[in-house]
């Protein structure tokens, strides 16, 4: 099985502002990419750029080899379920009036599954990431961040993505929760052979974690018709 998640070229700004300028990332099925450069360079950007959530001024995305138009929900759902983030703040990235069943279940419910289906999946999911019951029924504030971090592991899996980008996702966390997050998304790309972006300031994570390390420089510093390698 092959195939690759692929930023060509791509230039965004934001007014005047240019963050991503012409930038060249490609993430295979079955490798992990890690992502690192000074802050202000985009890598936050990038990832939502990859997510199909935000809108390029040049340059496509491309999924094994075939380039997305679109955006969010203009994008096919087959298509953009195939790639899902994990955020590093779990309590920005979740809806607080959700109990964690619903806050996993959100996905599948928003592509209409049958609730059969989205309750199997969920118990699947929540014994993947460590969640008990009893903490299934709880709302964010309820939670302590670890634990929501689970929860919001597991919704970005619900799809079975091809591809799973993680914006520092394990950098609010303490260090026995990193690790039970780290090898719950390893175990999940050796099953699924999926292509894994991690984002981090953390050397010492890439280099036990990456295939291969990227560094993003902020726009301008890199020569028009370099790519971020």
């Amino acid at each position: 099985m092959t195939g690759h998640l692929a930023a060509e070229e791509v230039t965004v700004g934001y007014g005047r502002q240019v963050v991503l300028d012409r930038v060249t990332l490609t993430i295979a099925r079955g490798e992990t990419v890690g992502l690192r450069g000074p802050s202000g360079s985009g890598k936050s950007t990038l990832v939502r750029v990859l997510a199909l959530l935000h809108p390029l001024n040049h340059g496509h995305v491309s999924i094994d080899g075939v380039p997305v138009t679109g955006t969010r929900y203009a994008v096919p759902a087959a298509v953009r379920t195939r790639i899902a983030v994990l955020f590093q703040s779990p309590r920005a990235a979740a809806d607080p009036r959700l109990n964690l069943t619903d806050l996993i279940a959100e996905p599948l419910r928003a592509t209409r599954e049958p609730e059969r289906r989205v309750s199997a999946r969920v118990a699947e999911l929540a014994d993947l990431v460590g969640l008990t019951p009893d903490l299934l029924n709880r709302r964010p504030h309820a939670v302590s961040d670890g634990q929501l971090q689970r929860a919001c592991l597991a919704r970005s899996l619900v799809h079975r993505p091809d591809y799973l980008l993680c914006d520092e996702a394990t950098a609010m966390l303490d260090a026995s929760t990193q690790a039970h997050v780290a090898a719950v998304i390893t175990g999940y790309q050796r099953t699924q052979r999926a292509g894994v972006l991690v984002i981090s300031h953390d050397p010492a994570l890439l280099g036990r974690w990456a295939d291969r390390v990227v560094d993003l420089p902020t726009a301008g510093a890199v020569p028009a018709g370099r790519t971020a390698r």
